[in-house]
């Protein structure tokens, strides 16, 4: 079993790359099944979840071509059928119940199991079925099993209840050729809900107002084939300017779009790192005395929260007490008690977390618990004394593309090891 060794203790500089946002890509991969013809997505970020949706869509029957040497997906759907997904495929990753909309948009019917392997209560998809029902979708549950079906998809007008970005993307997906007009209110507007939708207009879909909180969908008979490139990560770049500032160091970081970052640019701006932006590139010098400020996550353009349990890890080595409030996922502080091992002061009240900076870390073994909270671990690591060692990194390969790699390219003691 692989883990991730870091010696804590050493300064970075240097220059890093940013790969492209696996939350636009993997919509994306799910959108071209609205396309009988060939799409081409450039620039991939090679990880296990596109790998993982990529075969999803195999089993469809579109023809998947991975290639990794030129990152990109050359994807044809025009022989796509109407077949269920396989559970063990579904279940891996959430993602996936992304292709529910376009398979509806193209087949009126489609059955899938529930994903990711969770209640419908946990992490709910009822907002994405509820939106379907309002274009004329007929949902059955049972066994696990979501079964749709619909004698024509026709527009309609769609209130969300809570900006679920998922909901969004595939109630979008669902209505580019659907019969009229559909208007999407309280939608999500993250920068990764308009890069799906410059997508589907650069195939010939009609959608406006995407980044905003009220998206309009003019159905549209067919689409057609496109070469794209997707938007840069803004969650891999947040991790790296908190690296930068965790070990008060000063990086250059290539492939950012300053307006998708200005949550996590106020933040970290409060807290006294510099930010110089050229471009797409940004230099953060965090070699000044940090203080620490208070967070609340929201849905964007509030402060993101696949950035809290990275700035956890900073704000538990500065200076003064902070507090964390979570909104968006009332289980997000798995990362909690990781860091609590490696001597971090971290009190949890509800959906907040009360930090008390304190004047080291000290490297022990931990875990990813998930995604984000494997990147904090680094993130701690880099800065404690002595070795972390990080277990369950199969959580970080999901996510982010050779981190180990991008770090030591900077200067971190980092490297990936066998059990």
């Amino acid at each position: 079993m692989e883990k991730i060794l870091v010696k804590g203790g050493k300064k970075l500089n240097g220059e890093v790359k940013i790969s492209t946002a696996k939350n636009s890509v993997l919509p994306i991969i799910a959108a071209c099944l609205l396309c009988k013809g060939t799409n081409i997505i450039e620039n991939v970020p090679m990880l296990e979840d596109v790998f993982v949706l990529c075969e999803v869509l195999r089993t469809l029957n579109a023809d998947v071509n991975i290639d990794i040497l030129n990152e990109r997906l050359i994807i044809n759907t025009e022989n796509v059928k109407n077949i269920e997904p396989p559970s063990e495929l579904v279940k891996k990753m959430r993602a996936s119940f992304l292709i529910m909309g376009p398979m509806l948009s193209r087949f009126g019917k489609f059955r899938i199991t529930l994903p990711g392997g969770c209640n419908i209560g946990t992490r709910p998809i009822d907002l994405h079925l509820k939106g379907f029902t309002f274009l004329g979708v007929k949902i059955d549950l049972g066994h696990g099993f979501v079964d749709a079906s619909a004698n024509k998809i026709i527009g309609n007008t769609i209130y969300l209840d809570f900006p679920s970005v998922g909901a969004t993307e595939n109630i979008i997906m669902a209505s580019v050729l659907a019969d009229g007009e559909t208007i999407i209110g309280n939608c999500a507007a993250e920068p990764e809900i308009e890069d799906l939708a410059n997508f589907l207009n650069a195939m010939g879909a009609k959608i406006i107002g995407a980044g905003t909180d009220t998206i309009k969908i003019f159905g549209v008979k067919e689409l057609k084939g496109v070469v794209y490139r997707p938007i840069f990560d803004r969650i891999e770049a947040g991790t790296f300017m908190v690296a930068a500032a965790i070990t008060n160091s000063a990086i250059k970081i290539n492939g950012i779009n300053q307006e998708h970052m200005r949550p996590i640019i106020a933040k970290l701006s409060e807290m006294g790192v510099i930010l110089n932006i050229y471009g797409n590139s940004v230099i953060v010098d965090a070699t000044r005395k940090l203080k620490p400020v208070d967070i609340k996550t929201m849905p964007y353009p509030g402060f993101p929260t696949d950035m809290q349990a990275q700035i956890m890890s900073l704000l538990s080595v500065l200076p003064g007490t902070s507090v964390v409030t979570e909104t968006i996922f009332e289980n997000r502080f798995m990362h909690a008690p990781e860091l609590k091992r490696m001597g971090a002061d971290i009190k949890i009240d509800g959906r907040s977390a009360i930090i008390r900076g304190v004047n080291k870390l000290t490297g022990t073994e931990v875990k990813a618990t998930d995604l984000r909270a494997g990147a904090a671990m680094i993130l701690a690591g880099l800065v404690a004394e002595g070795n972390t060692i990080i277990n369950d990194i199969y959580h970080i390969d999901r996510g982010y593309v050779e981190i180990e790699k991008k770090l030591k390219g900077l200067g971190a003691n980092i490297e990936r090891i066998m059990e």
